[in-house]
């Protein structure tokens, strides 16, 4: 039971000592910027625990990030796409290019029979490179076009923004379908025994693929929301989400050999990993101790999750 609910135990903890140390750590601004700020890791991580059950990786997550951020400030510059669907229709462009190249992964990892590490790690400089020629180098930026794109980043209801609505709906979606669905049910029998879910007539081809398109959409709406929120995009950007995501979904106690975990679990893993971002920035620690801590804090997690495997 420890174990299992090792990663809650150190949430706990964590705020704990943040709530002793600082007294702005409980301020309501304090807690919800938290949960604006990582609105699109926790995004990605809720669609990377389906790829990580069903046995895979995929390291491309920042790039895809990167390239449908780029693309959707390209689109908004767009004098087509302008007149035919709104400036601020742009951020339904993310989404939808994230989607595309998440199943451009899956389907070179199943047809190409390639590990989804190396796949992915190849597909990520690709689809940095294509950013960062659509971009010329050069940020793209919508400040220029604010009057028309204020309607999908500034309504808020109090402290709760369109992203953090956005991320709570995506999240739970994942979550329904990771549990409660068919699709769910292969994924688990793919990353637990791939041989057997075969024999029970499921496709492992298939399930992959939807999986990583799932995984795309979620990047390629995590750059949409990064976009609407410094309204600027460049080739560089969402640089190590893919290892952000992987750490979460990792230190939440998600199994790394496939075949078991939950979405919840992944969320836990992220919120801890803000958590001690967030600590070392209000108790002014030296940010050179961070990696470190995460490191340190990551270890220790895969440590337990392999002598619960064993």
């Amino acid at each position: 039971m420890l174990r299992s609910g090792a990663v809650l135990i150190l949430i706990l903890l964590t705020a704990a000592v943040l709530a002793v140390g600082s007294p702005h750590f409980l301020d309501l601004l304090n807690l919800f910027n938290i949960l604006n700020q990582n609105a699109p890791l926790l995004i990605v991580a809720s669609a990377l625990t389906l790829v990580v059950i069903g046995g895979g990786f995929d390291l491309s997550t920042g790039a895809i990030f990167a390239l449908s951020a780029v693309v959707s400030a390209k689109c908004a510059h767009d004098p087509f796409f302008i007149r035919w669907f709104g400036a601020s229709a742009c951020f339904l462009v993310g989404p939808m290019v994230g989607l595309g190249l998440g199943v451009i992964n899956g389907v070179l990892i199943t047809t190409l029979r390639v590990h989804s590490f190396l796949a992915t790690l190849a597909t990520a400089l690709i689809f940095r490179g294509v950013a960062q020629q659509i971009a010329g180098g050069n940020s793209l930026t919508l400040f220029d076009l604010m009057p028309a794109i204020e309607w999908p980043i500034l309504p808020r209801i109090g402290l709760i923004t369109i992203a953090f609505m956005t991320m709570v709906g995506f999240c739970v979606a994942m979550a329904i379908i990771l549990s409660r669905t068919i699709f769910g049910r292969h994924v688990f029998a793919v990353g637990g025994n791939e041989d057997a879910a075969v024999l029970a007539g499921i496709s492992p081809a298939k399930v992959r693929i939807g999986a990583f398109a799932l995984v795309g959409l979620a990047a390629g709406l995590a750059g949409s929301i990064g976009l609407s929120r410094v309204l600027a995009a460049k080739a560089s950007d969402g640089a190590g989400l893919e290892f952000d995501a992987i750490a979460g979904v990792i230190l939440g106690g998600n199994s790394i050999y496939g075949g078991a975990g939950a979405v919840w679990r992944s969320w836990a893993g992220v919120i801890l990993l803000a958590l001690v971002n967030n600590g070392f920035n209000i108790l002014q620690i030296d940010p050179f101790y961070k990696d470190i801590a995460k490191g340190l804090i990551i270890l220790s997690s895969v440590a337990i999750g392999v002598r619960r495997r064993a």
